[in-house]
Protein backbone atom coordinates (compact mmCIF):
# COMPACT_ATOMS: atom_id res chain seq x y z
CA UNK A 1 0.00 0.00 0.00
CA UNK A 2 1.01 3.22 -0.75
CA UNK A 3 2.54 5.89 2.35
CA UNK A 4 0.38 8.97 3.30
CA UNK A 5 -2.99 7.21 3.59
CA UNK A 6 -3.28 8.41 7.23
CA UNK A 7 -2.58 5.45 9.19
CA UNK A 8 -0.12 5.51 12.01
CA UNK A 9 3.33 3.50 10.62
CA UNK A 10 3.34 1.38 14.07
CA UNK A 11 -0.24 0.32 13.73
CA UNK A 12 -0.01 -0.44 10.07
CA UNK A 13 3.34 -2.68 10.82
CA UNK A 14 0.65 -4.48 13.77
CA UNK A 15 -2.30 -5.05 11.52
CA UNK A 16 0.04 -6.10 8.67
CA UNK A 17 1.47 -8.79 10.75
CA UNK A 18 -1.75 -9.83 11.95
CA UNK A 19 -3.54 -10.31 8.08
CA UNK A 20 0.12 -11.80 7.18
CA UNK A 21 0.23 -14.63 10.18
CA UNK A 22 -3.70 -15.56 10.20
CA UNK A 23 -4.97 -18.68 8.91
CA UNK A 24 -7.66 -16.91 6.44
CA UNK A 25 -6.77 -15.59 3.02
CA UNK A 26 -6.57 -11.99 2.83
CA UNK A 27 -6.87 -11.20 -0.85
CA UNK A 28 -7.44 -7.47 -1.39
CA UNK A 29 -7.89 -5.89 -4.92
CA UNK A 30 -8.55 -2.15 -6.16
CA UNK A 31 -11.42 -1.08 -8.40
CA UNK A 32 -9.60 -2.33 -11.63
CA UNK A 33 -9.42 -6.13 -9.85
CA UNK A 34 -5.52 -5.68 -9.66
CA UNK A 35 -4.70 -7.53 -6.87
CA UNK A 36 -2.35 -5.39 -4.28
CA UNK A 37 -2.44 -8.11 -0.81
CA UNK A 38 -2.05 -11.33 -1.16
CA UNK A 39 -1.05 -12.91 2.70
CA UNK A 40 0.67 -16.35 3.15
CA UNK A 41 -2.89 -18.30 4.03
CA UNK A 42 -3.76 -16.98 0.10
CA UNK A 43 -0.99 -18.56 -1.07
CA UNK A 44 -1.23 -21.91 0.48
CA UNK A 45 -4.98 -21.99 0.22
CA UNK A 46 -4.89 -21.38 -3.63
CA UNK A 47 -1.52 -22.77 -4.57
CA UNK A 48 -0.05 -19.45 -6.26
CA UNK A 49 3.31 -17.48 -4.76
CA UNK A 50 2.49 -13.86 -4.27
CA UNK A 51 5.11 -12.96 -6.63
CA UNK A 52 2.52 -14.33 -9.00
CA UNK A 53 -0.75 -12.64 -8.30
CA UNK A 54 0.44 -9.33 -7.14
CA UNK A 55 -0.57 -6.56 -9.37
CA UNK A 56 -2.00 -9.32 -11.68
CA UNK A 57 -5.78 -9.34 -12.78
CA UNK A 58 -7.79 -11.23 -9.73
CA UNK A 59 -9.48 -13.09 -12.39
CA UNK A 60 -6.30 -15.11 -12.72
CA UNK A 61 -7.33 -16.93 -9.88
CA UNK A 62 -11.24 -17.05 -10.53
CA UNK A 63 -13.28 -19.86 -12.29
CA UNK A 64 -14.20 -19.36 -15.78
CA UNK A 65 -17.85 -19.19 -14.32
CA UNK A 66 -16.45 -16.73 -11.56
CA UNK A 67 -15.15 -14.39 -13.30
CA UNK A 68 -18.39 -12.84 -15.03
CA UNK A 69 -20.37 -12.25 -11.68
CA UNK A 70 -16.94 -11.04 -10.04
CA UNK A 71 -16.38 -8.25 -12.91
CA UNK A 72 -19.94 -7.60 -12.63
CA UNK A 73 -20.12 -6.87 -8.79
CA UNK A 74 -17.19 -4.55 -9.00
CA UNK A 75 -18.63 -3.12 -11.48
CA UNK A 76 -21.97 -2.78 -9.84
CA UNK A 77 -20.32 -1.35 -6.81
CA UNK A 78 -18.15 1.30 -8.04
CA UNK A 79 -20.99 2.44 -10.26
CA UNK A 80 -23.45 2.90 -6.76
CA UNK A 81 -21.46 2.08 -3.66
CA UNK A 82 -24.27 -0.53 -3.07
CA UNK A 83 -23.25 -4.48 -2.87
CA UNK A 84 -25.50 -7.71 -2.91
CA UNK A 85 -22.53 -9.85 -1.44
CA UNK A 86 -20.58 -7.08 0.63
CA UNK A 87 -20.65 -7.67 4.50
CA UNK A 88 -21.99 -10.95 4.52
CA UNK A 89 -20.86 -14.18 4.50
CA UNK A 90 -21.02 -16.23 1.56
CA UNK A 91 -20.12 -20.35 0.50
CA UNK A 92 -18.63 -20.81 -2.86
CA UNK A 93 -16.68 -23.38 -4.67
CA UNK A 94 -13.11 -21.88 -5.52
CA UNK A 95 -10.39 -23.02 -7.44
CA UNK A 96 -6.64 -23.92 -6.92
CA UNK A 97 -3.52 -23.07 -8.93
CA UNK A 98 -4.04 -27.22 -9.90
CA UNK A 99 -7.42 -27.18 -11.05
CA UNK A 100 -8.98 -28.37 -8.05
CA UNK A 101 -11.81 -26.80 -6.51
CA UNK A 102 -13.02 -26.61 -3.00
CA UNK A 103 -15.62 -25.38 -0.63
CA UNK A 104 -14.87 -22.36 0.80
CA UNK A 105 -16.18 -19.47 2.84
CA UNK A 106 -15.84 -15.73 1.46
CA UNK A 107 -16.93 -12.67 3.44
CA UNK A 108 -16.04 -9.20 1.12
CA UNK A 109 -15.56 -5.83 2.26
CA UNK A 110 -14.64 -3.06 0.94
CA UNK A 111 -12.53 0.37 1.87
CA UNK A 112 -12.48 3.98 0.46
CA UNK A 113 -8.81 5.62 0.46
CA UNK A 114 -8.58 8.93 -1.05
CA UNK A 115 -11.09 8.65 -2.85
CA UNK A 116 -9.72 5.04 -4.07
CA UNK A 117 -11.81 1.74 -3.39
CA UNK A 118 -10.38 -1.38 -2.01
CA UNK A 119 -12.11 -4.63 -1.87
CA UNK A 120 -10.90 -7.25 0.36
CA UNK A 121 -12.52 -11.23 0.41
CA UNK A 122 -11.44 -13.19 3.40
CA UNK A 123 -11.38 -16.68 2.55
CA UNK A 124 -11.61 -19.91 4.67
CA UNK A 125 -11.04 -23.38 3.37
CA UNK A 126 -14.36 -25.59 4.38
CA UNK A 127 -13.02 -28.68 2.89
CA UNK A 128 -12.15 -30.29 6.46
CA UNK A 129 -14.95 -28.43 7.75
CA UNK A 130 -17.28 -29.89 5.20
CA UNK A 131 -15.44 -33.67 5.67
CA UNK A 132 -16.29 -33.83 9.45
CA UNK A 133 -19.82 -32.60 8.99
CA UNK A 134 -20.28 -35.32 6.53
CA UNK A 135 -18.89 -37.68 9.31
CA UNK A 136 -20.84 -36.59 11.92
CA UNK A 137 -24.14 -36.70 9.95
CA UNK A 138 -22.93 -40.15 8.70
CA UNK A 139 -22.29 -41.19 12.20
CA UNK A 140 -25.75 -40.10 12.81
CA UNK A 141 -27.42 -42.22 9.83
CA UNK A 142 -25.58 -45.16 10.52
CA UNK A 143 -27.22 -44.83 14.51
CA UNK A 144 -30.22 -44.95 13.60
CA UNK A 145 -29.67 -47.42 10.68
CA UNK A 146 -28.40 -49.45 13.65
CA UNK A 147 -31.25 -49.23 15.83
CA UNK A 148 -33.34 -50.73 12.79
CA UNK A 149 -30.78 -52.88 11.70
CA UNK A 150 -30.61 -54.51 15.07
CA UNK A 151 -34.68 -54.49 15.85
CA UNK A 152 -34.91 -56.20 12.11
CA UNK A 153 -32.41 -58.88 13.15
CA UNK A 154 -33.85 -59.61 16.53
CA UNK A 155 -37.20 -60.22 14.75
CA UNK A 156 -35.50 -62.16 11.64
CA UNK A 157 -33.52 -64.36 13.50
CA UNK A 158 -35.14 -66.69 15.16
CA UNK A 159 -37.98 -68.11 12.87
CA UNK A 160 -34.61 -68.35 10.29
CA UNK A 161 -33.13 -70.59 13.09
CA UNK A 162 -36.30 -72.45 12.78
CA UNK A 163 -36.60 -72.84 9.15
CA UNK A 164 -33.10 -74.16 8.30
CA UNK A 165 -33.53 -76.61 11.34
CA UNK A 166 -36.63 -78.01 10.46
CA UNK A 167 -35.10 -78.03 6.60
CA UNK A 168 -32.06 -79.73 7.97
CA UNK A 169 -33.98 -82.34 10.08
CA UNK A 170 -36.15 -83.41 6.92
CA UNK A 171 -33.19 -83.85 4.89
CA UNK A 172 -31.88 -86.12 7.02
CA UNK A 173 -35.35 -88.27 6.27
CA UNK A 174 -34.97 -90.19 2.94
CA UNK A 175 -36.95 -88.66 -0.08
CA UNK A 176 -37.11 -88.53 -3.68
CA UNK A 177 -34.15 -86.53 -5.38
CA UNK A 178 -36.37 -83.25 -6.32
CA UNK A 179 -38.05 -83.01 -2.44
CA UNK A 180 -34.34 -83.32 -1.48
CA UNK A 181 -32.92 -80.76 -3.63
CA UNK A 182 -35.60 -78.30 -3.06
CA UNK A 183 -35.06 -78.66 0.81
CA UNK A 184 -31.43 -78.03 0.28
CA UNK A 185 -32.15 -75.15 -1.62
CA UNK A 186 -33.97 -74.24 1.50
CA UNK A 187 -31.20 -74.53 3.84
CA UNK A 188 -28.45 -72.50 1.42
CA UNK A 189 -30.88 -69.62 1.22
CA UNK A 190 -31.20 -69.76 5.05
CA UNK A 191 -27.23 -69.50 5.53
CA UNK A 192 -27.15 -66.77 3.02
CA UNK A 193 -29.88 -64.76 4.81
CA UNK A 194 -27.86 -65.47 8.53
CA UNK A 195 -24.57 -64.56 6.96
CA UNK A 196 -26.68 -61.45 5.72
CA UNK A 197 -27.86 -60.39 8.92
CA UNK A 198 -24.61 -61.16 10.99
CA UNK A 199 -22.98 -58.66 7.88
CA UNK A 200 -25.61 -56.21 8.40
CA UNK A 201 -25.05 -56.25 12.58
CA UNK A 202 -21.15 -55.90 12.19
CA UNK A 203 -21.50 -52.91 9.68
CA UNK A 204 -24.06 -50.75 10.92
CA UNK A 205 -23.68 -51.36 15.20
CA UNK A 206 -21.43 -48.65 16.84
CA UNK A 207 -17.81 -50.05 16.83
CA UNK A 208 -14.90 -49.48 19.07
CA UNK A 209 -11.49 -50.18 18.63
CA UNK A 210 -9.63 -52.23 21.44
CA UNK A 211 -6.29 -50.80 20.31
CA UNK A 212 -2.83 -52.78 21.28
CA UNK A 213 0.36 -52.64 19.74
CA UNK A 214 1.44 -55.54 17.38
CA UNK A 215 3.62 -56.90 14.91
CA UNK A 216 2.36 -56.32 11.71
CA UNK A 217 4.52 -59.07 10.10
CA UNK A 218 3.82 -61.20 12.24
CA UNK A 219 -0.25 -60.36 12.14
CA UNK A 220 0.34 -61.22 8.12
CA UNK A 221 2.66 -64.30 8.45
CA UNK A 222 -0.65 -65.95 11.02
CA UNK A 223 -3.00 -64.13 7.94
CA UNK A 224 -1.09 -66.21 4.89
CA UNK A 225 -0.58 -69.59 7.08
CA UNK A 226 -4.82 -68.81 7.66
CA UNK A 227 -5.09 -67.99 3.70
CA UNK A 228 -3.26 -71.57 2.85
CA UNK A 229 -5.00 -73.97 4.97
CA UNK A 230 -8.51 -72.66 3.26
CA UNK A 231 -6.79 -73.62 -0.32
CA UNK A 232 -8.29 -76.80 -1.73
CA UNK A 233 -6.03 -76.79 -4.62
CA UNK A 234 -2.46 -75.73 -5.57
CA UNK A 235 -2.88 -73.18 -8.25
CA UNK A 236 -2.48 -70.16 -5.77
CA UNK A 237 0.68 -69.00 -4.99
CA UNK A 238 0.54 -66.63 -1.92
CA UNK A 239 3.47 -64.97 -1.14
CA UNK A 240 4.83 -62.37 1.63
CA UNK A 241 7.29 -59.93 1.05
CA UNK A 242 8.36 -58.30 4.65
CA UNK A 243 11.39 -56.33 5.59
CA UNK A 244 12.51 -55.21 9.12
CA UNK A 245 9.88 -55.80 11.76
CA UNK A 246 7.17 -53.00 12.25
CA UNK A 247 5.18 -52.18 15.12
CA UNK A 248 1.73 -50.58 15.18
CA UNK A 249 -0.88 -49.68 17.47
CA UNK A 250 -4.01 -51.54 16.00
CA UNK A 251 -7.27 -53.18 16.39
CA UNK A 252 -5.56 -56.35 15.79
CA UNK A 253 -8.79 -58.54 15.11
CA UNK A 254 -10.46 -56.14 12.89
CA UNK A 255 -7.31 -55.73 10.83
CA UNK A 256 -6.78 -59.36 10.52
CA UNK A 257 -10.44 -59.65 9.82
CA UNK A 258 -10.11 -57.30 6.83
CA UNK A 259 -6.89 -58.86 5.49
CA UNK A 260 -8.28 -61.86 5.78
CA UNK A 261 -11.69 -61.24 3.87
CA UNK A 262 -8.72 -58.94 1.12
CA UNK A 263 -7.17 -62.08 0.91
CA UNK A 264 -10.01 -64.42 0.44
CA UNK A 265 -11.57 -61.96 -2.39
CA UNK A 266 -7.84 -62.39 -4.52
CA UNK A 267 -8.24 -66.43 -3.92
CA UNK A 268 -11.64 -66.21 -5.55
CA UNK A 269 -10.33 -64.13 -8.51
CA UNK A 270 -7.23 -66.91 -9.18
CA UNK A 271 -9.93 -69.81 -8.56
CA UNK A 272 -10.14 -70.92 -11.71
CA UNK A 273 -7.19 -70.00 -13.59
CA UNK A 274 -4.76 -69.70 -10.94
CA UNK A 275 -1.89 -67.47 -10.10
CA UNK A 276 -0.11 -65.33 -7.52
CA UNK A 277 -1.51 -63.53 -4.20
CA UNK A 278 1.79 -60.54 -2.97
CA UNK A 279 1.24 -59.46 0.27
CA UNK A 280 3.86 -56.59 1.14
CA UNK A 281 4.29 -54.65 4.19
CA UNK A 282 6.43 -51.35 4.09
CA UNK A 283 6.93 -48.21 6.54
CA UNK A 284 6.95 -45.03 4.60
CA UNK A 285 7.93 -42.63 7.44
CA UNK A 286 5.12 -42.52 10.13
CA UNK A 287 3.06 -44.42 7.85
CA UNK A 288 2.60 -48.03 7.43
CA UNK A 289 1.11 -49.78 4.50
CA UNK A 290 -0.10 -53.65 3.59
CA UNK A 291 -0.71 -53.76 0.03
CA UNK A 292 -2.30 -57.11 -1.14
CA UNK A 293 -1.69 -57.52 -5.08
CA UNK A 294 -2.83 -60.39 -6.91
CA UNK A 295 -2.56 -61.26 -10.48
CA UNK A 296 -6.49 -62.32 -11.12
CA UNK A 297 -8.39 -60.64 -14.61
CA UNK A 298 -8.64 -57.60 -13.13
CA UNK A 299 -11.93 -55.78 -12.45
CA UNK A 300 -13.79 -53.10 -14.86
CA UNK A 301 -14.00 -49.45 -14.48
CA UNK A 302 -17.72 -48.95 -13.95
CA UNK A 303 -17.34 -52.04 -11.52
CA UNK A 304 -14.83 -50.27 -9.85
CA UNK A 305 -16.68 -46.63 -8.27
CA UNK A 306 -19.40 -49.43 -6.94
CA UNK A 307 -17.02 -51.44 -4.87
CA UNK A 308 -17.46 -50.06 -1.77
CA UNK A 309 -21.78 -49.39 -1.84
CA UNK A 310 -23.43 -51.32 0.70
CA UNK A 311 -25.11 -54.83 -0.98
CA UNK A 312 -23.02 -54.13 -4.54
CA UNK A 313 -21.70 -57.54 -5.71
CA UNK A 314 -20.10 -59.13 -8.39
CA UNK A 315 -20.31 -63.04 -6.45
CA UNK A 316 -23.66 -65.31 -6.47
CA UNK A 317 -23.44 -65.57 -3.27
CA UNK A 318 -22.04 -61.93 -1.74
CA UNK A 319 -23.66 -59.82 0.13
CA UNK A 320 -21.76 -56.85 -0.87
CA UNK A 321 -21.17 -55.74 2.60
CA UNK A 322 -17.02 -57.27 2.75
CA UNK A 323 -15.63 -54.72 1.45
CA UNK A 324 -17.93 -51.70 2.94
CA UNK A 325 -16.86 -53.10 6.52
CA UNK A 326 -13.07 -53.87 5.55
CA UNK A 327 -13.24 -50.15 4.96
CA UNK A 328 -14.99 -48.94 7.83
CA UNK A 329 -12.59 -50.46 10.17
CA UNK A 330 -9.26 -49.37 8.58
CA UNK A 331 -10.77 -45.85 8.43
CA UNK A 332 -11.79 -46.44 11.75
CA UNK A 333 -8.22 -46.58 12.85
CA UNK A 334 -6.90 -42.75 12.89
CA UNK A 335 -5.93 -41.12 9.66
CA UNK A 336 -5.97 -44.57 7.90
CA UNK A 337 -7.04 -45.77 4.66
CA UNK A 338 -8.01 -48.46 1.95
CA UNK A 339 -8.10 -48.04 -1.73
CA UNK A 340 -7.94 -50.50 -4.46
CA UNK A 341 -6.69 -50.08 -7.78
CA UNK A 342 -7.09 -52.36 -11.09
CA UNK A 343 -6.77 -52.77 -14.46
CA UNK A 344 -8.84 -55.51 -16.42
CA UNK A 345 -6.39 -57.92 -17.37
CA UNK A 346 -3.56 -56.88 -15.38
CA UNK A 347 -4.80 -57.46 -11.53
CA UNK A 348 -5.83 -55.74 -8.54
CA UNK A 349 -3.93 -54.09 -5.60
CA UNK A 350 -5.27 -53.20 -2.44
CA UNK A 351 -3.70 -50.71 -0.09
CA UNK A 352 -4.26 -50.11 3.42
CA UNK A 353 -2.39 -47.50 4.84
CA UNK A 354 -2.32 -46.80 8.43
CA UNK A 355 -1.06 -43.73 10.31
CA UNK A 356 0.07 -45.58 13.82
CA UNK A 357 3.40 -46.48 13.08
CA UNK A 358 5.46 -47.08 16.31
CA UNK A 359 8.67 -47.68 14.14
CA UNK A 360 11.00 -50.83 13.76
CA UNK A 361 11.09 -54.09 16.32
CA UNK A 362 13.86 -53.76 18.94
Amino acid sequence: MKKGIGVDHELFEILMGAVENTNEAFVTIDHNSTVILFNKAAEKIFGYSRHEILGKDLNLILSPMCQAGHNAAVKNFVDTRKGRMVGHENELQVLRKNGETFPASISFSVAEVDQRLFFTGIVRDLTETKAMQEKVIQAERLAILGQTVAEINHEIKNPLLMIGGFARQLLKIERNEKESSKLQVIVAEVERLEKLLAELRNFYRPRELELSVSDLNDLLREVVALAEARQDHDKIDIRLETSEEILVEIDREKIKQVLLNLVKNSMEALAEEGGKITIRSLAEGNRVKVVVTDSGPGIPRDVQEKLFKPFFTTKASGTGLGLCISKRIVEDHPDSSLDISSREGEGTSVTISLCCSLGKKG
